[in-house]
């Protein structure tokens, strides 16, 4: 593996930037470049045992392979390769493969970082290029969110960049295990920085408008990909230092609620999965152990479920009862909504069960809350009318997509089989089951419309401030 792993790192950047040469060849070279991270992802499975790279010893540069990094990367390529399917006969220009192919390849660079200095590096690409596909349609409204997203994530990476410079102050090295014997202020400007490029907790509220604002190929990736490049580092300093693990958790806990709690009362399909990308992400923070497993399924039912919003008759959720989508489509909607809620014989029931198994005790109550929150959410998408075959034809692309994603989730199903066993299926059903009687008694006919008041930018920017006090106080001895 060491010996592919250089040219696996650079080929997207090297094919993104050749794209321009041969645009007539852009569909085709861009879906190649996911193919093989989803072929370099599958191997590093079979290969179990993992790989250093030392770049600059010096300076503790390095890069890590491993079980951890593979889960995230194969989420990268199947996430990629299925937008990159749904856009097939869109006519996107090959401005719009590059920047989707420099993203992958950044993406792809984070899941392998082992020190702060790389990772700053892969962070700051991804912002760059995120923010051009965010802005592609170039109407006024895709670039001031565009702006918008960029300017909060050079604000957060200036954090980040101050903590790193301490970080090596403290210990002469970059490298991740340097964090043991960092200054409460460096991790605390780290931690505040990870937690705004995750969209984790109160930090993340940039995250909704961005998300639902982007065209749906775009929201995909954020959702599916994207925002877990500051999920990653997170799970990788919980399991190196002890003293972290608890601070993690904390903001799993944190964040599941408070996307339940937002996502419960939306209206809008998008900026309902939007809320829900910041809740799952704290399932995947929660146990930082088995984080990855939970990262892939979300990725993949993120993805499609994003995908699918793009191609529904509206975006509102009240008009959608009223107006009959193709089944088909429907299907598709129904078994990405069962997978998130934790259904049997789909990846999201495994990882749900793995996580549940994986939290202390002071998590559990917290967690199931979040658990019974999204099947009421997903309720909204499972109990919509269907049977109108005239409503929703889509090209061949959304179906190739959803062919890959839905059936990565049934095949994902089999990496924690271990899960199907009388008790670990009773659960999950029990609280579907529950969030199906809530949604009907009270949540289908609520009007409650929670206020936006905290997603507005310089509210924003004045949260980081909170944050980084409440950062200081958890991390101080």
């Amino acid at each position: 593996m060491s010996t592919i792993t250089i040219p696996w790192i650079a080929l997207p950047l090297f094919v993104g930037f050749s794209i321009y040469l041969i645009p007539k060849l852009d569909r085709y070279l861009a879906l190649g470049v996911a193919m093989v991270s989803v072929e370099y992802g599958t191997q590093l499975f079979l290969t179990k045992s993992p790989l250093s790279l030392q770049l600059l010893d010096n300076f503790g540069v390095t890069l890590l392979v491993d079980q951890l990094s593979a889960f995230f990367i194969l989420t990268n390529g199947l996430v990629t390769a299925a937008v990159i399917l749904y856009c097939w006969q869109s006519g996107k220009t090959a401005f719009f493969y590059t920047q989707t192919i420099i993203l992958h390849g950044s993406v792809n660079a984070v899941f392998i970082c082992a020190d702060l200095i790389s990772l700053y590096v892969a962070l700051e690409v991804i912002s760059i290029a995120a923010f051009l596909l965010i802005a592609y349609p170039r109407t006024d409204r895709s670039i001031w969110v565009a702006l918008r997203y960029l300017l909060i994530s050079n604000t957060a990476m200036l954090f980040y960049l101050i903590g790193a410079i301490l970080v090596y102050q403290a210990n002469h090295s970059f490298a991740f295990e340097g964090l043991r014997g960092a200054t409460p202020e460096a991790l605390a400007l780290i931690f505040l920085a990870l937690l705004v490029k995750g969209g984790i907790f109160v930090s993340g509220l940039w995250l909704p408008l961005t998300h639902s604002e982007s065209e749906s190929p775009v929201s995909a990736l954020l959702s599916g990909a994207v925002v877990k490049t500051g999920v990653f580092p997170l799970l990788r300093f919980a399991l190196i230092v002890e003293e972290l693990d608890p601070i993690v958790r904390i903001f799993g806990v944190g964040t599941a609620l408070l996307g339940v709690g937002y996502a419960v009362f939306e209206k809008d399909t998008k900026r309902m999965l939007a809320f829900h990308t910041i809740s799952q992400l704290g399932f995947i923070l929660a146990a930082p152990e088995v984080g990855g497993f939970y990262a892939l399924t979300h990725g993949l039912v993120k993805g499609a479920l994003f995908l699918i919003a793009g191609v529904l008759p509206s975006r509102n959720l009240k008009e959608l009862q009223h107006q009959p989508m193709n089944t088909q489509i429907w299907i598709a909607l129904a078994i990405a909504s069962f997978s998130i809620s934790g259904f049997p014989l789909l990846s999201g029931f495994g990882a749900k069960v793995l996580t549940m198994k994986n939290l202390v005790p002071w998590e559990v109550i917290g967690m199931n809350i979040a658990a019974l929150g999204t099947a009421i959410s997903f309720a909204k998408f499972i109990f919509l009318p269907h049977g109108d075959s005239s409503q929703g034809q889509v090209k061949v692309g959304f179906w190739l997509a959803m062919i890959l994603l839905l059936g990565g989730l049934i095949a994902v199903n089999g990496v924690y089989y271990q899960a199907y066993n009388f008790a670990n299926i009773i659960k999950p059903l029990a609280t579907i089951a529950l969030g199906w009687l809530a949604y009907f008694l009270i949540f289908k006919r609520s009007v409650i419309k929670l206020p936006r008041v905290l997603e507005e930018f310089d509210h924003l920017i004045g949260m980081m401030s909170l944050m980084l006090i409440l950062l200081f106080w958890m991390v101080f001895p």
